[in-house]
């Protein structure tokens, strides 16, 4: 076994030792697993999902997705299949004591799920939301406390770690709550995440499970959960359904994001195979975006009668907007509704302003303004920033999702090259799918759905291609909780397994040793760590490239990703790169121990680069004289 797998090796012995001296799991653990557990960490709602494991087949599996407990209004409790993904900081004389107890605990660290979203909606300035999409900002330190973003000094702040692991809490307590004989520590947890989460959010995410005492979770991209669960429904029978030489074209619009895969259908020894080929750039565009389009619609309305709107009843009549637009989409006879805007003072008007939104409204703001008719050329707009931007998140600029598809299949033009079974004609201009299967509460209204696929196909027709077929059948709320149960019944090798691996390729900055230029910095090449599509539990080690690594005082680490160029290899060192095949990640500067060096001493190492089997990066830097170890951890981000 080599030096690195004995680290492996030691880091899982460590890690269980560590686990049962919290008493987390006891030597008898392996046997008290019961369950395979998936859960949906959504940016707007989490969904439990579970399934016994036993001795059964992919026809009788079969999931459960957990009703969890919460507080919807103050001393009222109710189960509900989703917990929506907001965190309150209430007043201390908000709540009437005894009026927060949960089944589990008289008093909850954190007010979380129902009762948080509803309190929001009325002070939208003690809400904490998109904690989920913070974990992925690189230009924060997600474990200081900053959310709420634009809240006043005198509410207290949480990190977006806290608010995660804040969910996954009360997750865990509502499952032990209901499953007293079986602790969730012991069962096979898997959490989802999306495919275009970096490294950093990825490891912050499994950081957050340890925290509350789920050490054991592994992650699953949210498409691939999705797909899962379209397999689970069909009971065997999605061979039916699925040809060899099809790409499906995997879309989740949820709350907060955007997120595009596609996984390849071929065949290996007569038998089906499916492999993630693609994934998107993470794109925060969601139904969020459409709520605050409708109340700016709305507020326009308003100021046109005089009436003017203070941020706060902005925030509130967003709220407003999302109940009215699920309503008239899920009612074909509902054409207004009559929406309530509170108002403080006398400056306004006395009591509260008084408008509707209508169906007119709805289809021109969100079909149009989101899901335009485009040509596959077009592409997302993008326009110079301003100098100077109030905190918040990189949402995206531009808001047409029908753009961001369109450029997501050109450049992943070339996705399936490398693959014997699937042929696209050379006049192609894009990657044509030839299925299509949707995820995401945005895509439950049908007049969303059917645009999208609409757009979609109008591509294809353009050049003389199938229109895809949409794979029907998907609960787009609960899929990928449910598709995370799946996958831990495909991790004990039943079932259809989808290849994926890592989903862009990962590169490190290697600084050159040249001559002091005036006015030039030294030049950086990308040395490639992890290729595309590295399988989780494998490592790759680059003993024949020797780097100066530095000792003993602050260091940045540069890092490069890229979902196009697959043909790189362990080792492969770049000189010049366009903006459009590598993107820049978040730097991490950190000052590694010195372990009886001088300060600043550059030892010389090799480094070994691999995939944990729960799913995140790992770097390490080994000397070249000693048995020195260095770890550059993932989770740690530079400020700014």
């Amino acid at each position: 076994m080599s030096d690195w797998a004995d680290h492996m090796q030691q880091g899982k012995v460590d890690m269980t030792e560590n686990q049962a001296d919290q008493g987390i799991i006891d030597e008898d653990s392996q046997n008290g697993t019961r369950y395979s557990v998936g859960i949906d960490l959504g940016t707007t709602h989490c969904v439990l999902s579970y399934a016994e494991l036993g001795d059964i087949d992919d026809e009788q599996f079969l999931s459960h997705v957990m009703a969890i407990p919460q507080l919807t209004s103050p001393g009222s409790v109710e189960e509900k299949t989703q917990l929506p993904s907001f965190l309150y900081q209430a007043h201390e004389d908000e709540l009437a004591e005894g009026s927060t107890s949960l089944p589990w605990t008289a008093k909850p660290e954190y007010l979380v799920g129902e009762i948080a979203r509803s309190l929001g909606s009325k002070t939208p300035i003690r809400l904490v939301a998109s904690a989920k999409s913070w974990l992925c900002h690189a230009g924060v330190d997600c474990k200081a406390a900053i959310l709420p973003v634009d809240s006043p000094d005198e509410i207290e702040r949480v990190s977006p770690f806290q608010a995660t692991s804040a969910y996954l809490q009360h997750m865990r307590d509502a499952w032990q709550s209901q499953h007293p004989d079986a602790p969730l520590a012991q069962q096979d947890v898997v959490i989802t995440v999306p495919a275009s989460f970096d490294p950093a959010a990825r490891e912050l995410t499994v950081e957050a499970a340890r925290a509350v005492g789920l050490g054991q979770a592994i992650l699953l991209e949210e498409p691939q959960a999705a797909l899962y669960s379209w397999i689970e429904k069909s009971h065997g029978d999605w061979r039916k359904h699925a040809e060899v030489g099809d790409i499906i074209l995997v879309i989740d619009v949820g709350g907060g994001t955007t997120d595009l895969s596609l996984i390849a259908v071929t065949q290996q020894d007569g038998n089906l195979e499916l492999t993630r080929v693609a994934v998107g750039d993470h794109i925060l565009l969601g139904g969020d975006n459409m709520d605050l389009a409708l109340a700016y619609t709305v507020k326009a309305k308003l100021e046109q009668d005089g009436k003017r709107l203070e941020p706060w009843q902005i925030q509130a009549l967003t709220h407003g907007c999302r109940d009215a637009k699920e309503k008239i989409f899920n009612n074909s006879e509902l054409d207004t509704m009559p929406l309530v805007v509170a108002s403080r003072g006398s400056s306004l008007i006395g009591g509260t302003l008084r408008t509707e939104l209508t169906r007119e409204e709805v289809n021109r703001v969100l079909i149009d303004g989101f899901l335009p008719k485009v040509a596959i050329s077009e592409l997302p707009v993008s326009r110079p920033r301003t100098g100077l931007r109030t905190a918040g998140l990189p949402y995206a600029q531009d808001a047409g999702i029908t753009r961001h598809l369109a450029a997501f299949l050109t450049k992943q033009q070339g996705a399936t090259d490398e693959l014997d079974d699937i042929n696209l004609p050379e006049h192609a201009s894009f990657l044509h799918p030839t299925a299509v299967l949707f995820n995401g509460g945005v895509l439950k209204a049908e007049a969303l759905a059917e645009r999208l696929m609409a757009v979609l196909n109008s591509w294809l027709s353009a050049e003389q291609a199938p229109e895809a077929r949409l794979l029907a059948g998907a609960d787009l709320d609960l899929a990928v909780a449910r598709g995370a149960a799946y996958y831990g019944f495909v991790r004990k090798g039943k079932g259809v397994r989808i290849k994926g691996g890592t989903a862009a390729s990962y590169y490190v900055g290697i600084e050159s040793a040249m001559l002091a230029v005036p006015g030039m910095a030294p030049e950086i090449q990308a040395l490639c760590i992890a290729p595309f599509g590295m399988e989780e539990g494998t490592q790759q080690e680059l003993p024949d490239d020797e780097f100066g690594l530095v000792i003993g005082e602050p260091v940045r680490f540069r890092f490069f990703a890229s979902n196009t160029r697959r043909e790189d290899k362990v080792g492969t060192r770049l000189d010049y790169w366009t903006n459009e095949e590598l993107s820049e990640l978040d730097e991490i500067e950190i000052t590694l121990p010195e372990e009886s060096r001088r300060p600043g001493e550059v030892v010389p190492v090799h480094l070994c680069a691999a995939v944990t089997e729960v799913g995140t990066l790992e770097l390490q830097a080994i000397s070249q004289k000693d048995s020195g170890r260095w770890k550059i951890e993932f989770d740690v981000r530079a400020g700014e």
